[in-house]
């Protein structure tokens, strides 16, 4: 090699480190970046990006629906729920359950038994239980299997989405005793609720 080539090469190599740093590529010590190799508009749209929620959550809603026998079971419905504009996830389930099952969902052949008059007073979730408080539309119509049915679906719905004992209130007044037909519940609610 001459003395032309190698000069060349010296200032083609020069050039090639004056290009690195110009676009922030650290040659010297590759893999690493020091704070100061980050510009100030880059520090701060790194910390302003909001953290992306990726795990979605769910509440059970309990409507009636068939079994591959074509017997009646309750069937639970996944209702996609947000905390920061739902509430509560019973407060979600109890308000989704009351309001019925969607289109997509009867499609599916699901119904509900719950009175459409029914409206959700308040869910109230104390420290060491939960009030669910329903509208008299709840007890009327239907006869005693429908009434059966919409305290079962109020029951599991309310115990598959909160942890604390529920207690069931219409307009306001403790139910012990419900619908026309005088039927007893023992609270607070569970499985065996209705059986006494």
């Amino acid at each position: 090699m001459d003395g032309k080539q190698k000069l060349f090469l010296v200032i083609l190599g020069m050039v090639l480190v004056v290009v690195a740093v110009m676009y922030g590529l650290n040659v010297l010590n590759p893999g690493e970046i020091s704070p100061e190799d980050v510009t100030v508009s880059e520090r701060t749209t790194q910390e302003e990006v909001p953290e992306v929620k990726n795990e979605k959550e769910y509440v059970n809603v309990f409507f009636i629906g068939q079994n591959e026998n074509r017997e009646e079971v309750y069937k639970a419905v996944k209702r996609e729920y947000d905390p920061e504009i739902d509430g509560t996830k019973l407060k979600f389930a109890i308000e989704s359950l009351v309001a019925g099952p969607k289109p997509s969902e009867r499609d599916k052949g699901v119904y509900t038994e719950i009175p459409a008059g029914t409206e959700v007073i308040a869910v109230r979730e104390l420290p060491d239980k939960a009030i669910i408080d329903l509208s008299m539309d709840f007890e009327t119509g239907g006869g005693t299997d429908s009434l059966y049915k919409r305290l079962y679906q109020v029951i599991k719905t309310a115990n598959r989405n909160t942890s604390l004992p529920v207690y069931l209130y219409i307009s306001g007044q403790r139910a012990d005793v419900i619908g026309g037909e005088g039927i007893m519940i023992t609270q607070p609610l569970n499985d065996r609720s209705l059986d006494g």
